[in-house]
């Protein structure tokens, strides 16, 4: 992994980094999940995602919408960031990790990156269009004017057979 002098960028074999105060990252992904899930009943592709403050409060979660939203960037990610840019009146979400049942799209990347937000974990690795350790190494660009860290694999298993049992069910 390429990390520009100075950046935080966390490999997925790295130090695990500590939770937000009184919550566990398998907590926090099955929140996640649970977002999924819903976005999956509504013909979504299954991802999920949860905002959280280091004090462990939930400041935002969401699932994919571009369905419903005829929309193509209202992917998790993008929305759970609107609603707590929303809530907390700044788009500044320093102090704050993403958790997300799926590794953000170079769409979602660039938009954590823009809103300072500290950390990102996701459940299962998108081979396709991953783009934080997948297919590119986002947050290891030189130009960015933040370092986000990242962590991959909680609960990997359980976010990947969620969108492997969806798009069977397509086919």
């Amino acid at each position: 992994m390429i990390v520009p002098p100075g950046a935080h960028a966390m490999p997925l074999a790295g130090p695990v980094p500590s939770p937000p105060t009184g919550r566990s990252w398998e907590e926090l992904m099955a929140l996640a999940l649970e977002q999924a899930r819903a976005g999956e009943s509504q013909g979504e592709v299954p991802v999920g995602a949860v905002l959280a403050g280091r004090d462990g409060s939930i400041l935002a979660s969401a699932h994919n919408a571009c369905l419903a939203l005829n929309d193509p960037t209202a992917h998790a990610e993008i929305l759970a960031l609107r609603r707590a840019a929303g809530r907390l009146g700044t788009y500044r979400l320093g102090g704050t990790v993403l958790i997300a049942s799926l590794e953000p799209c170079l769409m979602c990347a660039g938009a954590l990156v823009h809103a300072r937000v500290d950390g990102i974990v996701y459940g299962a690795a998108d081979p396709l269009a991953g783009a934080v350790s997948s297919c590119l190494e986002a947050f290891a660009l030189p130009f960015h004017n933040h370092a986000i860290w990242h962590m991959g694999g909680v609960a990997g298993e359980a976010c990947a057979a969620l969108l492997r049992d969806f798009f069977m069910k397509r086919r």
